[in-house]
C-alpha cells in the first residue's frame, strides 16, 4: 500500500480585536462623524422669537350642507388646481382629512382672498 500524501491546510486564526483595537477603530469612526456634526450645524441659527404679533388675516367661509373642498375651490379659486387649493385649506385649517362638515367655518389662504 501506498501512502498518499495530502497538502497541508492552513487554518487562518481567528481574528480578535483587542481593548486597544476596540478604541482606535471607535475613534477612528467617532472623530469624522462628530466633525461632520459640527460642520453641518456649523450655520445653523436658532428660532428668534419676537414680541410683534402677526398681522395675517384670513377670509373665512362657512361650509354648506353638501359642499365639498372641490364645490369650494371652484367658488373661491376658480383658476387653480382643486387638488393643490384643497390641500393648502386642509394644511391651513388643520384638518384630519378633507370631509367637511355643514356649517364649519374654514380659513381661506391669503392668496385667494380678494
Amino acid at each position: 500500500m501506498t501512502a498518499i500524501a495530502f497538502p497541508a491546510t492552513h487554518v487562518q486564526p481567528r481574528l480578535r480585536i483587542t481593548a486597544r483595537g476596540r478604541a482606535v477603530l471607535g475613534t477612528l469612526i467617532a472623530v469624522p462623524l462628530a466633525a461632520l456634526v459640527i460642520a453641518l450645524g456649523a450655520g445653523a441659527t436658532g428660532a428668534v422669537a419676537t414680541q410683534t404679533a402677526s398681522t395675517v388675516t384670513f377670509e373665512h367661509v362657512i361650509v354648506e350642507p353638501g359642499q365639498s373642498l372641490w364645490d369650494i375651490a371652484a367658488v373661491v379659486a376658480p383658476g387653480t388646481d382643486p387638488r393643490e387649493f384643497a390641500a393648502q385649506v386642509v394644511s391651513l385649517n388643520q384638518l384630519a382629512s378633507a370631509e367637511l362638515q355643514p356649517g364649519q367655518k374654514l380659513a381661506i389662504p391669503a392668496q385667494y382672498s380678494n
